[in-house]
């Protein structure tokens, strides 16, 4: 079975198990600042916005804005399920899972179709979507503080996606390096849920 493959297979079986709490976000979250700082503050959410932005910087062509753009498009549909009460089963595994996946497509740049990865992304988007608009407290102004965190969350897409292509002659090192520490961040945090 392809690498890609066995990345799809494991988070779709991870998709499956029951709800645990992964998602390293602290802290209540009400308006515009909060959602400009939450992102910074779990290692999930940071980690996975740097590697789309590299992932995205390595793949190249219409990848440098499809995976970045696709992935703040589908948070904020997973933000908009959680608010309309819907329930995502496993959002936190996903979560999990994303930090992981993530590392690994960095770290040996596995070269998939563009519609692979553009779904793949998606997935990653929809699970941190859902699960920061679960951390909104009642009374927070959702409408203030989803601006916020989607500025973040281009921004730290931008800084990966400036890592790649300004790293180019290091690109090697840099995806190795940061892959391998998304991977076993990853796999910590699925250990722990």
């Amino acid at each position: 079975m392809k690498v890609s493959r066995w990345v799809i297979f494991t988070g779709l079986l991870l998709m499956s198990s029951l709800p645990a709490e992964a998602h390293t976000g602290i802290g209540a979250v009400h308006g515009f600042v909060d959602g400009l700082l939450h992102p910074l503050t779990g290692v999930d959410h940071l980690l996975v916005m740097l590697a789309t932005g590299l992932w995205a910087a390595m793949r190249g062509g219409r990848s440098l804005w499809l995976l970045p753009a696709g992935f703040l498009l589908m948070m904020a549909a997973g933000a908009g399920l959680h608010l309309a009460g819907f329930t995502l089963d496993a959002a936190e595994i996903w979560v999990a899972f994303s930090v992981l996946a993530s590392g690994l497509l960095v770290w040996k740049n596995y070269r998939i179709s563009s519609g692979l990865a553009a779904a793949l992304v998606a997935g990653f988007a929809l699970s941190h979507g859902y699960v920061h608009a679960a951390e909104l407290q009642t009374g927070a102004d959702a409408s203030a503080y989803a601006p916020g965190f989607l500025l973040t969350t281009a921004l730290l897409h931008g800084l990966g996606i400036a890592a790649g292509l300004l790293g180019a002659a290091r690109i090697k090192i840099i995806s190795t390096g940061f892959g391998l520490l998304c991977a076993v961040v990853g796999a910590s945090l699925l250990v722990g849920v």
